[in-house]
């Protein structure tokens, strides 16, 4: 498969004067001061297929911006080399490439225009922009006014109407309401359907994980972590945690019996969804032999998200159930008929190992996840006894 973006070696050096100059003497005097190096990135390497979406996070300050502003084309790097095919369009600040004593109808053209635009495809495409931003009562007013979710909306609106090959999003639609947050999720489904290329810079690691084929994490502006999104993010969340597993492996076992498939079950009998504090769930696993298997064990542990704590576990040899000898599939189902734990969310690990030797044939580290909430109690009316007093005043 072609790379859509090629990122090879990429470093970018900035300079810091820690004192900003408050006069035009001192200004000329700071440009023959010391300045510090700062690296916001060091040695970056990634690719992005054509037709896939890659997933950039990291905390703030990590160099995800940097990173999307030089493969746009907007900073230059340092070292390094970025190979960019297709039409591109970028979402990457607020209110970026708007004029803001210009109209909304004027910068919808200047900023198709940055894009690739002609007059005559904005013409085409206008009305469209303009009815994805919702803001036809306010075109004819100068950017100026807009709020930063009118800002977003416009901008995001002009970026994904313009046809383009490669896609880049940066965290600026956080800014939208949720009805607006949930239509960009759609159009991004859309390009992804018609095979377009996407970067999307987020804080949101549960949107990484529902619409990203692969991740990159950056860490203090070098590569810490590259693969599927359930593994960059359950190393994302180890290190805003303040842990770093070195020793972390995310699938492993010698496979003479593998896991198939994994399904979290709801009260309602739904494999996805909140799930409701006290509510049963079932953790149902399928489980495929590539050899004859004569012992098998079957295990799964459930972690605290905010702590990586074990908090529930169990296997099927403890809890009474030995399994024959076999080969083939076989459905093992865990029912929990009540989950008491605090709202939250927690990760799941699913293990398969020799009830005699404890051999690993497969396992899963928490790869699959689900959520907890509680909701509201309403008090029931219950009888109280109130005293009265009446004084004289």
């Amino acid at each position: 498969m072609t790379a859509a973006i090629e990122v090879h070696d990429v470093s970018k050096k900035f300079k810091l004067f820690r004192d900003k100059p408050t006069s035009l003497k001192a200004r000329v005097l700071s440009s023959r001061s010391r300045a510090e190096d700062f690296w916001a990135l060091r040695d970056v390497s990634f690719d992005v297929q054509q037709g896939s979406t890659l997933g950039l996070i990291g905390h703030n300050g990590s160099g995800k911006t940097t990173i999307l502003k030089i493969v746009a084309g907007i900073l230059r790097p340092t070292s390094g080399i970025v190979r960019q095919r297709g039409r591109l369009a970028a979402l990457l600040e607020l209110g970026a490439g708007f004029h803001p004593e210009l109209t909304g109808r004027e910068n919808v053209y200047l900023n198709a225009s940055f894009l690739g635009l002609t007059r005559k495809e904005t013409d085409a495409a206008y009305d469209e922009i303009v009815d994805f931003a919702e803001l036809e009562d306010f075109m004819d007013n100068q950017v100026k006014f807009y709020s930063s979710g009118m800002l977003v909306r416009l901008g995001f609106a002009v970026a994904v109407h313009v046809n383009p090959d490669v896609l880049l999003i940066d965290e600026v639609l956080a800014v939208g309401d949720e009805a607006f947050q949930a239509k960009c999720i759609d159009r991004v489904r859309s390009f992804q359907r018609e095979g377009r290329t996407i970067v999307l810079v987020t804080h949101a690691l549960d949107t990484v994980r529902e619409i990203c084929d692969r991740a990159v994490m950056l860490h203090h502006g070098v590569v810490h972590a590259q693969g599927m999104p359930d593994d960059v993010v359950r190393e994302m969340r180890y290190v805003l945690l303040g842990q770093i597993d070195q020793a972390f492996v995310p699938e492993e076992g010698s496979r003479e019996a593998e896991i198939a498939g994994v399904d979290i079950i709801r009260a309602n009998g739904l494999g996805e969804g909140m799930v409701l504090k006290d509510d049963p769930i079932t953790i149902q696993i399928d489980v495929r032999t590539n050899e004859p298997v004569e012992d098998l064990d079957v295990d799964f542990q459930v972690l605290d998200g905010a702590t990586n704590h074990p908090v529930l576990e169990a296997k099927t040899s403890t809890s009474g159930v030995l399994l024959e000898p076999f080969d083939g599939k076989k459905r093992v189902r865990f029912r929990i008929t009540s989950f008491p734990y605090s709202p939250g969310k927690y990760w799941v690990t699913i293990g398969l190992t020799s009830r005699a030797t404890g051999h690993l044939y497969h396992v899963q580290t928490q790869r699959y996840l689900f959520e907890v909430i509680d909701v509201p109690r309403v008090q029931e009316r219950v009888h109280v006894p109130v005293e009265v007093e009446v004084e004289e005043l």
